[in-house]
């Protein structure tokens, strides 16, 4: 039997009342537990929030981004609801080929968004999914198993073509179950061969796609590979690319940025 902790933690600071969620899935897809962190602006009880669902990168964990950053104050500034749920240390937010393992991207589905909407009425056309490196990657893919969920999605750092993946080289073929990651199982799974999705679920419905790199950064080359084929497939997408490493400095300043973008999509 599938069970669900919640804590809610609130803390009262400079006459400004904050509040956060640790929601916590004994996950059956999982075969472990699952962490997931919501923060609400201004401890509001109202539903009818806008939402982001941001996720976390390599070697990570659920609480990664409010570790380096006040997450409650990007909530509070934006008026987004944020859910920062646990994508592992390598999970790659995939299914795993063998059953036995981590179902990631199941459980995501059919665990953590029924939940999430089932507390926090989602509206197709306030809800955003956002992550940084894998978790770029993993927003971007999530966002396109339905498109029609979501009003748009966005990617930091995002390894968007799975073939630039560096030390995952060898872990995500593991993950899928091939030997290569040229194989044509991993090509496909990319999240840059998987775009079409959106005019085949969504129809002329617009979509709001947001991919940003540091210059500097090593990914920058699949950003721009994935900005290219948004413009061949006419996806509206906005790039926003400015120096900046791989690292959290980067991301920190970048995260008001996406929010703002996504706002103005609400509007």
């Amino acid at each position: 039997m599938r069970r669900i902790v919640i804590i809610t933690i609130t803390i009262l600071a400079a006459l400004q009342v904050r509040a956060q969620e640790l929601i916590v899935f004994d996950s059956q897809n999982l075969h472990c537990t699952d962490s997931v962190l919501v923060f609400s602006p201004q401890a509001t009880a109202e539903k009818d929030l806008p939402t982001l669902f941001l996720l976390h990168g390599f070697s990570g964990k659920y609480s990664d981004w409010s570790t380096h950053m006040d997450i409650q104050a990007a909530s509070n500034n934006s008026g987004f609801r944020i859910i920062c749920p646990d994508g592992f240390y390598k999970s790659w937010y995939f299914n795993d080929a063998n059953p036995a393992n981590m179902q990631w991207r199941t459980f995501f589905w059919e665990e953590c968004w029924p939940e999430m909407e089932k507390r926090y009425g989602l509206k197709a056309d306030k809800t955003f999914i956002d992550g940084l490196s894998m978790g770029g990657h993993g927003a971007i893919n999530l966002f396109l198993d339905y498109p029609e969920r979501f009003r748009g999605a966005g990617s930091m750092s995002g390894v968007l073509g799975l073939h630039h993946s560096g030390g995952s080289q060898k872990i995500i073929p593991e993950i899928l179950g091939v030997e290569s990651i040229l194989d044509p199982v991993c090509t496909a799974e990319s999240a840059i061969n998987r775009l079409e999705r959106i005019a085949e679920r969504c129809g002329d419905a617009k979509k709001i796609v947001l991919i940003s790199c540091g210059t500097e950064d090593k990914f920058m080359t699949a950003s721009q590979e994935f900005e290219q084929r948004c413009t061949e497939l006419g996806v509206p997408h906005i790039t926003l690319y400015s120096p900046g490493k791989h690292n959290w400095p980067y991301w920190v300043w970048l995260l008001p940025y996406h929010l703002q973008f996504f706002s103005e999509a609400c509007q």
